[in-house]
């Protein structure tokens, strides 16, 4: 019994290694149930499989040739798992895209980057660096997102503002008005559609603004118009992410 179980242990299938996948499961799992909490496009499942996958492709990449090896046989076991990183970027690239030059997915393709590094790192045994690094993700998300808002803004940076209004109400008019008020210039508008017809359809704009006023007391401003259905920022973190 225990020469099989060493047998196992040195083919790379035995309860270190399960461990190993075990720790990469539950970390990851963690990493994609906060994306999954902010409703992100890569949420629990997609970051849960890929630092699970990547924990497997490191373990085969280990163990899995071993009994190919001989006198003229020798291996890099490097190689499948540096195929890792640059495999991963191919689901990191499709969480990103561009509309009317906003990019947004950046941050989620970050994480699902992140979550194939966790499980890289438990795949491998680096069980203490898979934790702090998860651990770092949650200080990063959390932490980071006020202290980002907090900085200060340059007046130079443009802001993208989304508005949908009932038209034939004068609320562009207010709206403009306000934008002034508060340190923004108009740089472009842009009508992106109007639905039904009448007095009352309504419109749906973007504004992009530049100044160094804060953006969420502008968005709130604005949102207390007659008339304004919806509004949203470009600026805000969670659109980015």
């Amino acid at each position: 019994m225990w020469m099989a179980g060493a047998a196992g242990e040195s083919l790379g299938q035995g309860w270190s290694q399960i461990g190993d996948l075990a720790l990469a499961l539950v970390l990851s799992a963690a990493i994609g149930l906060e994306r999954e909490i902010r409703q992100k496009s890569a949420g629990l499942r997609t970051h849960t499989l890929v630092g699970f996958a990547a924990a497997l492709i490191m373990l085969v990449s280990k163990y899995g040739f071993a009994d190919v090896l001989g006198d003229h046989v020798v291996l890099d076991p490097s190689r499948v798992a540096a195929q890792i990183v640059s495999g991963i970027g191919f689901i990191g690239g499709g969480l990103i895209f561009v509309r009317r030059d906003a990019v947004r997915g950046l941050t989620t393709a970050a994480v699902v980057w992140l979550a194939c590094a966790v499980g890289m790192a438990a795949g491998a045994g680096l069980w203490l660096l898979a934790i702090v690094v998860t651990a770092g993700h949650f200080l990063v998300v959390f932490a980071f997102t006020p202290l980002a808002a907090r900085l200060p803004r340059s007046k130079y940076a443009p802001v993208r503002l989304h508005l949908t209004y009932l038209d034939g109400k004068g609320v562009l008019r207010q709206v403009l008005t306000i934008c002034t008020e508060r340190g923004f210039a108009v740089n472009e508008m842009s009508v992106e559609r109007v639905d039904e017809r009448g007095p009352r359809r309504p419109v749906s704009i973007w504004l992009q603004l530049q100044g160094s006023g804060a953006v969420g007391e502008l968005a709130t401003a604005v949102a207390d118009v007659d008339g304004v259905l919806t509004i949203f920022s470009d600026d805000a973190d969670s659109a980015a992410g």
